[in-house]
């Protein structure tokens, strides 16, 4: 593996990391709002970042490269409601798709298919990510000032159960 392509996979690690925290943030200021059904979305949202992070921890260690951990920043959001919480979250996947699109780049202009194969599986998840969010942002948006409604739709969302990635590291 070049070493371009390992810093990329090590800055996404921390990237992920990072991810985790932000949206474990995001967690706590839902449920200070009551909305424990959305904290939980968003808990689930943290597993999953977690989870990606060791996976490109483990790619790394799989292709021989070091790993090398950063210091992982307080999340700093001016979110204050539940729509500014779900758009500043849309924007940080959007971040990610970016940032693993990078890598893509970079493993393809250095004919590393490996991991170009490796991230395959990433790209889609990201799209899917994505979804996530604009459907709950849409939902909320729908919502307006129904807080009724928005009482339904966080009863919906503390029903979702973490499913772990199924990827292989090879």
């Amino acid at each position: 593996m070049k070493k371009t392509v390992a810093t990329l996979l090590n800055q996404q690690v921390n990237k992920e990391l990072y991810s985790a925290y932000l949206y474990l943030e995001f967690n706590n200021m839902l449920a200070d709002m009551g909305l424990a059904g959305f904290a939980h979305w968003l808990r689930i949202q943290v597993m999953e970042e977690r989870d990606h992070a060791m996976l490109f921890y483990d790619y790394l260690h799989h292709n021989n490269q070091k790993v090398e951990l950063e210091a992982i920043e307080q999340p700093k959001t001016e979110a204050k409601t539940v729509m500014q919480i779900l758009q500043a979250s849309l924007e940080h996947e959007e971040f990610i798709t970016d940032s693993i699109h990078n890598i893509y780049e970079a493993a393809l202009k250095e004919k590393d298919y490996r991991t170009k194969g490796f991230l395959d599986w990433f790209v889609k998840e990201q799209g899917e990510e994505e979804n996530n969010f604009h459907t709950l942002i849409d939902k909320v948006k729908i919502l307006g000032e129904d807080t009724k409604g928005l009482y339904v739709l966080d009863r919906e969302l503390a029903t979702r159960v973490y499913v772990a990635p199924s990827l292989t590291i090879t």
